[in-house]
């Protein structure tokens, strides 16, 4: 995978509420974070076996409301934590991402996550932002420098 940090600025971080497993038949999953990047997103995942020596990493997909197409363009096991890279980076005006994951029932509904708008930096500070959250909601982020 090439490094995305290398060549982009990281624009949100965005945190889901809840982390739930997702089970593939393969391997169990949990969504940590996905990472706005100029250069495009990365999705951020602690993996486990749960096939022994059939384990495979998760094949996810990244969707949003726009209909963008998003491609994985690479990937890292680090430990149990797996990261994928995925381009282009989030269109102006978008408000959702849908995080999908094909297994031995088809493709299913991982997570969903908000998106805050392009304002949502001020003064050269990161927003990382728990969406989800109602107080969060109401405007109470957490700056991180």
């Amino acid at each position: 995978m090439d490094d995305p940090t290398l060549a982009g600025t990281l624009q949100h971080v965005l945190v889901p509420h809840s982390f739930g497993r997702h089970d593939t038949g393969s391997s169990e999953f949990i969504i940590l974070s996905v990472e706005i990047w100029t250069t495009g997103l990365i999705v951020n995942m602690q993996v486990r076996s749960t096939a022994g020596p059939e384990f495979r990493r998760p094949d996810i997909m990244v969707e949003d409301h726009l209909g963008t197409v998003y491609t994985r363009k690479g990937s890292v096991s680090l430990g149990a934590r797996h990261l994928q890279y995925f381009e282009p980076t989030v269109p102006e005006g978008i408000r959702s991402l849908t995080i999908k994951c094909e297994d031995a029932g088809g493709i299913r509904r991982v997570l969903f996550l908000a998106v805050p708008s392009p304002h949502g930096m001020k003064g050269g500070r990161l927003k990382v932002r728990n969406l989800a959250h109602p107080a969060l909601r109401a405007g109470r982020d957490q700056e991180a420098s």
